[in-house]
């Protein structure tokens, strides 16, 4: 069992943050001591643009859209990572979801 513990940092649309959190809580992750579904958020705003052949979840294809987006951080173990990432990708609306996972230096 792999005790290193990972930070992610999930991007979603505001709309589909508690789908998010919910996924990465069902799949292990955010749990601290005898807590479970542990979370922290901020809000801002996302902006990209949609290259040909992609199916953006907002606007159009060519277009500078922007979006009012959460950042969703959790830790969760190292060992459940992969099982994590899938479970947030199954629900989230963006054909490429932005996903950060950073190494921490405490262990479970």
């Amino acid at each position: 069992m792999d005790s290193r513990l990972v930070k992610i940092a999930v991007f979603a649309p505001a709309t589909h943050g508690d789908v998010v959190r919910k996924a990465l809580a069902e799949a292990g992750a955010g749990h601290i001591g005898n807590y479970d579904f542990c979370s922290f958020t901020t809000s801002g705003t996302g902006r990209f643009r949609g290259l040909d052949g992609s199916k953006p979840f907002i606007g159009k294809p060519g277009n500078i859209e922007q979006a009012d987006e959460e950042r969703i951080e959790v830790i969760c173990s190292a060992d459940i990572l992969e099982k994590v990432l899938k479970a947030v990708r199954a629900v989230h609306p963006y054909e490429e979801p932005a996903i950060d996972v950073y190494p921490l230096l405490n262990e479970a």
